[in-house]
């Protein structure tokens, strides 16, 4: 079973949204999408009604470091 995440754990979201999705540039992503992958990933359990423009931006930076990473 997969751990359970919430809207602040960006370092493991940036890792499973590259994992899921390793062709996508993140920060080509609009955070509505953004937004809706997140709230799709295993084990996440956040109210999707918490998230913010703050937040997606840490999302995207973290997601965007493991896309770099992998390159």
């Amino acid at each position: 079973m997969a751990r359970e995440i919430e809207w602040t754990d960006f370092e493991e979201i940036g890792i499973q949204l590259q994992e899921k999705f390793p062709e996508m540039d993140p920060y080509t992503v609009r955070f509505t999408d953004l937004h809706s992958y997140v709230t799709q990933l295993p084990g996440f359990t956040g109210d999707p009604a918490k998230s913010n423009e703050g937040i997606l931006e840490a999302i995207q930076k973290a997601w965007h470091e493991e896309y770099e990473d992998a390159k």
